[in-house]
């Protein structure tokens, strides 16, 4: 058993505050721990888009006791829509709001990036959060973990967390470069204001209003309209499968309309009359990595997209990293005296459902391009799921390898 730490704060550092970097930070936080954000970006802007956030990462916003607030940017869409691709027709038609939440014990939400990150940030001290500071190394040492910044700072921790993305320089160090095989899918990013769907209602093939997860359903792409920001926006998702396009994997490249529509010829007028609206476009390219089979080395851990970065067919990726900060957060606080055995028992937790989430997204999209697809896979199991309940471990004894 390592020495108590109890007469301070344990000292955290995390690497990037993204939404799992900013959800651990608030849960540690809220927990009395001395934590440091580092994020390597100069500006916590707005940035992103659209995210769809299912029962089990509202569940986590409701732990942190942020849920009011998180009603109030983020709609509830009132049914999911499908379409056909090129008629219009209606392939279903289902429930969501009462059901989601009689079923999952939460609602479904979709949210604009910027605004959840903003409220996970507000729950952290600003002195807490840096800035243009750039991760490039870790390291342990006889007490603690050491977090190495760009230009030549060092910070010493009891802790250290990779949050640090799908890129991760943290995950690199501590288990290797993995293997990133490109899916062939290619993806766009579109905000229009809502007003543009009104403006369209007359085209469209059946009636909507905005509340809607609409999603148009094609042999080698789909579609995905639904609103952010209290319904003022409307997000537009737009995957195609295509065998000869290559596009880098981030999606804050700049892309050309024209090349988005040519991609979807032969797709229903409507939906081709919303694309066309767009004044900007961002594409990217969808990449598979198979999961690790550990994310902690001693008093380094990782967390988020840095541990299981997920291809985005389950709209899970900030769902799962979310569960992450709120588990580390529960584990560190459970194992205050023994750091170690606190990293162990959250790694324990967390490694098993991450891997099987990225693994289902990769089975739910290889699905998604057969013709016709069979029945989306059973998601019971991840929207059911409550971080917040998670059990008093037992911390074992852990030691640095």
């Amino acid at each position: 058993m390592q020495a108590s730490t109890s007469r301070r704060p344990l000292r955290i550092a995390i690497a990037g505050a993204g939404i799992g970097g900013l959800t651990a930070a608030a849960a540690l936080h809220q927990r009395g721990f001395d934590v440091q954000v580092y994020e390597r970006a100069a500006s916590l802007g707005e940035v992103g888009a659209g995210l769809q956030m299912a029962p089990n990462a509202v569940k986590v916003v409701r732990a942190l006791g942020l849920e009011d607030e998180f009603r109030k940017f983020a709609p509830e869409p009132s049914v999911r829509l499908s379409l056909t691709w090129d008629s219009g027709a209606v392939r279903e038609r289902v429930p969501m709001r009462e059901a989601m939440r009689r079923q999952y014990g939460a609602s479904y939400h979709t949210a604009h990036r910027a605004d959840l990150h903003a409220l996970l940030a507000s729950r952290v001290p600003e002195r807490a959060i840096h800035t243009g500071a750039e991760c490039v190394g870790v390291e342990q040492t006889a007490s603690g973990a050491v977090l190495r910044l760009a230009g030549g700072r060092d910070v010493e921790a009891d802790v250290v967390i990779g949050a640090d993305g799908i890129h991760s320089r943290v995950a690199r160090q501590l288990f290797g470069e993995r293997e990133a095989r490109f899916t062939n899918q290619i993806c766009w990013r579109i905000i229009l204001p809502m007003d543009e769907l009104r403006a369209a209602a007359s085209s469209l093939p059946v009636p909507m209003d905005g509340s809607e997860y609409t999603g148009w359903l094609g042999p080698s792409g789909h579609v995905l309209f639904y609103p952010l920001r209290g319904g003022e926006l409307l997000n537009i998702f737009a995957g195609r499968v295509s065998s000869d396009d290559w596009a880098e994997e981030n999606w804050a490249v700049p892309s050309d309309i024209g090349e988005m529509l040519t991609a979807y010829a032969g797709w229903h007028p409507a939906m081709l009359q919303m694309l066309s609206r767009a004044q900007e476009v961002y594409k990217w390219g969808i990449r598979d990595r198979d999961p690790l089979a550990a994310w902690v080395q001693g008093r380094i851990a990782l967390l988020g997209d840095a541990a299981h970065p997920m291809m985005p067919t389950l709209a899970q990726g900030a769902a799962i990293s979310m569960e992450d900060g709120y588990a580390l957060a529960h584990y560190i606080d459970r194992g205050r005296d023994d750091p170690l055995a606190a990293l162990a028992a959250y790694e324990r937790e967390r490694q098993p459902r991450a891997s099987k989430v990225q693994r289902q997204a990769r089975d739910q999209f290889r699905n998604n391009q057969l013709n016709p697809p069979p029945l989306p896979l059973p998601v019971d199991w991840i929207y059911g799921y409550d971080v917040a309940t998670l059990p008093d471990a037992s911390m074992q004894p852990a030691h640095a390898s």
